[in-house]
């Protein structure tokens, strides 16, 4: 079974040109992002090939040009759970 992943994403674009990798892991880790993220009502995405990506980015760097089309389908997908 294939250990568990996980990636948190921050954007602030008064502070940022992209969004930032702020928290990663695996295992107990991951599950522990994923606790925290459910604890503060932050939407999960679940995308394992985005991950597998977002996994090869330091922390608290800005994620490359390269990825910000996958990213930007992650927000999209936190504004329309989001949206009231």
């Amino acid at each position: 079974m294939k250990q568990k992943e996980a990636i948190a994403l921050e954007y602030d674009k008064s502070k940022n040109s992209a969004p930032k990798v702020t928290a990663k892991g695996k295992g107990k880790t991951a599950q522990k992002i994923i606790e925290l993220a459910e604890k503060n009502d932050i939407p999960i995405k679940k995308d394992e090939d985005l991950v597998e990506l977002l996994s090869k980015v330091e922390l608290d760097k800005e994620v490359p040009t390269e990825m910000y089309r996958a990213v930007a389908e992650v927000f999209n997908f936190i504004y329309k759970m989001t949206k009231t």
